[in-house]
Formats: structure tokens, C-alpha cells, sequence
């Protein structure tokens, strides 16, 4: 009995583990910088949607909810775990859902006119949650090792995991901001650089982040060892990443909500 009470506790351990990412603040950042790019008319159909409450509030909102019966049909949602050596476009969809087809079905939810604004509601905070999962390396990660759950790392004095330390570690010895000094500090692109960043669907995104999992599967062997020259040489990866995420969410919404402000409305 006791060894099954175990069992269960280390599963629900490495579930937990695979639904977080980029840390609370990191979500933050994300949804922040993302509302900092609203146009007037999105900011008011967003207030609207969420009771006047900022993207902020929710932006960790789904990680706990995932674990509660009335949404445990979402902790799929958090993730799409490819394993090495398969394209993309060749990766087996997951029956129960990843964070590609739930960033999508949202996305219908809240361009559908018909829906309720419960409906919104929910789909918002699903939809400002997993954008951010999306740009996090270790959610596009390696089936066979649960998006690095199992790639055990020593970083500094610790021993802990791959997917644990993009999940935060690195991004907040990287640097000690609060979500706005990071929004602050990362988002000051040029209109043409930043168009660029927003470029493409939300398969193109996810590819892109795919691409530099296999990068920090290549970095970070079985057993690295993680200390400064880590932290200094993927910091860049993460504020590109993050600021990456909250450029394309704001313009999900602004061409949900807005979409004479998006020269492709359509385009997800």
C-alpha cells in the first residue's frame, strides 16, 4: 500500500512538472508584453471578456486549473512532445490534445460570434496560458524523456532536470526582474523587426521552438553539469522567446478583436 502510494505520488509529481513553464513570471511577462501591444479596440474587448481583470491575472491561471476534475481535460494542453529525429510535420498528434490544436481551438472560440461570453472567458484564459507554453524549449521537448522531466542536470549544488530548469532556474538567474522591468528591458524592437517576429501561423511558431529544443537537447547531455556559462549563453533564448510569445499573442488578439489592425486576420 504504501509503495503504491509512492508510485502514485512521483506520476503526479512528473505531471505537474510537464504542465509548468517559464515560472510564474515568465507567464507574466509573457501576457504583459503581450497587453502593452493591444490596440484600443482589443483592449477593450479584452477587459470585457475578462471582467476588467488584466491578461496578467490569468496568465498562470490554467496550470493549477489543469489539475482540478472540472479541467483535467487540459493538461494535455500544455505541450507537444516530438521525440528526436521526427520532423514536425511527421509527429503523432495526441488524442487527448496539445498546445498547438488547444492555442487553435480557441482561438475559433473567441473569433466564433456565436459564442458565449463564458465561453470567451475560458478560452482567453486558456489561450493567454498556452501561448506562453508554446515558446517554452522544453514543452516542444522529447516524448521518450516527458519534455526533459528525465535529462537529470546538476545545476550549481542541486540536482534537478532538464525541463525544470527552462521552466525557471535559468530565466531567473539570467536576470532578477519583476514581469514589467522585463517587458520593459525586452520589448523595444523596431516595427519591422517586430513584424517579422510575428510572422507566420501558429504551426510555424511551434516549429520554431522545436528547433531549439533539439539545440538544448544537443547542450545539455544527460548529467550537464549547469552553472554561469549556461545561464549567460541561453538568457538570449529565453528573452527572445519570451518576448516572442507575447508579440504573437497580442497579435492573435488584435486580429480577433481588431482585424482592421491585422494584415492577415485570418492567417493562424
Amino acid at each position: 500500500m504504501l509503495m503504491k502510494k509512492y508510485i502514485f505520488v512521483v506520476l503526479s509529481v512528473l505531471t505537474a512538472l510537464q504542465a509548468a513553464a517559464w515560472s510564474q513570471k515568465g507567464h507574466d511577462t509573457v501576457a504583459y508584453i503581450a497587453e502593452c501591444h493591444f490596440t484600443p479596440a482589443t483592449a477593450d474587448s479584452v477587459a470585457y471578456i475578462l471582467d476588467g481583470k488584466s491578461p496578467v491575472y490569468w496568465a498562470n491561471w490554467l496550470d493549477n486549473a489543469s489539475h482540478t476534475p472540472p479541467y483535467a481535460y487540459t493538461k494535455t494542453w500544455h505541450y507537444k512532445n516530438i521525440d528526436e529525429g521526427v520532423a514536425y510535420e511527421d509527429a503523432p498528434l495526441n488524442p487527448k490534445g496539445d498546445v498547438v490544436t488547444a492555442i487553435r481551438e480557441q482561438i475559433a472560440i473567441l473569433a466564433d460570434s456565436v459564442s458565449t461570453k463564458g465561453q470567451k472567458e475560458l478560452a482567453m484564459k486558456i489561450l493567454i496560458h498556452c501561448v506562453g507554453d508554446m515558446h517554452q524549449p522544453m514543452h516542444m521537448g522529447h516524448l521518450s524523456d516527458q519534455g526533459g522531466n528525465r535529462t537529470k542536470v546538476r545545476y550549481f549544488d542541486r540536482d534537478t532536470n532538464l525541463h525544470s530548469i527552462w521552466d525557471g532556474s535559468l530565466m531567473n538567474s539570467g536576470h532578477a526582474w519583476t514581469y514589467t522591468e522585463w517587458q520593459h528591458q525586452l520589448d523595444r524592437l523596431p516595427a519591422g523587426q517586430e513584424a517579422a517576429e510575428t510572422a507566420g501561423n501558429v504551426d510555424d511558431w511551434a516549429r520554431q521552438t522545436y528547433d531549439i529544443a533539439t539545440r538544448v537537447y544537443d547542450y545539455f547531455p544527460q548529467g550537464a553539469k549547469v552553472s554561469y556559462n549556461e545561464i549567460a549563453a541561453w538568457t538570449p533564448t529565453i528573452e527572445q522567446q519570451l518576448l516572442r510569445g507575447g508579440l504573437r499573442l497580442a497579435r492573435i488578439l488584435n486580429a480577433i478583436f481588431d482585424p482592421e489592425s491585422a494584415d492577415d486576420p485570418a492567417g493562424f
